[in-house]
């Protein structure tokens, strides 16, 4: 499945998700990134973790902010976006999420920005690729999609952070 189907299809099935109550406890969450995704890999919950982040640090409500997705040369897929686009509401279609053409500079898993929509200062996560083997080994290792979600979300220093002016 090509990137640019994976993100529309996660776009129809993120409106729906939207109508419905905002994912809250970690079976929600892999209930609804996988149904989003097709499959709950360990690279979803980055995304989520990252998007729950920018909605405490930028105060902000779901659909009110917006991505862009930098994915790192060797990361095999975009999939963290999902993550992103859930948990902060976001979509291909209302013009809020995208994945960027150009890669992430070298040394990262991504680079993830996160703006509100109405303007004011964002934010910049950036994933250092050394989580690359960590991740693949939790896909490989932990089969049961909750135990991967609990494993993303318990690993330190996933991301650094810096405000976008």
């Amino acid at each position: 499945m090509t990137n640019i189907l994976r993100i529309a299809i996660a776009a129809l099935l993120l409106g729906a998700a939207i109508a419905s109550p905002r994912a809250e406890t970690p079976e929600e969450w892999v209930k609804l990134g996988a149904r989003v995704h097709g499959g709950f890999g360990s690279f979803i919950p980055v995304g989520i973790r990252i998007g729950e982040d920018a909605m405490k640090r930028l105060d902000a409500k779901p659909r009110e902010l917006s991505v862009v997705f930098y994915q790192g040369e060797g990361v095999p897929c975009p999939c963290s976006i999902d993550g992103v686009m859930l948990a902060i509401g976001a979509s291909p279609g209302q013009g809020t999420a995208r994945v960027a053409a150009e890669k992430s500079p070298p040394g990262t898993f991504a680079v993830v920005t996160i703006r509100p929509l109405k303007g004011g200062d964002g934010l910049k996560y950036t994933v250092p690729i050394a989580h690359l083997p960590k991740l693949g080994q939790i896909n490989s290792t932990i089969q049961d999609p909750l135990a991967r979600f609990h494993a993303v979300m318990a690993l330190p220093d996933l991301f650094t952070v810096e405000t976008l002016k």
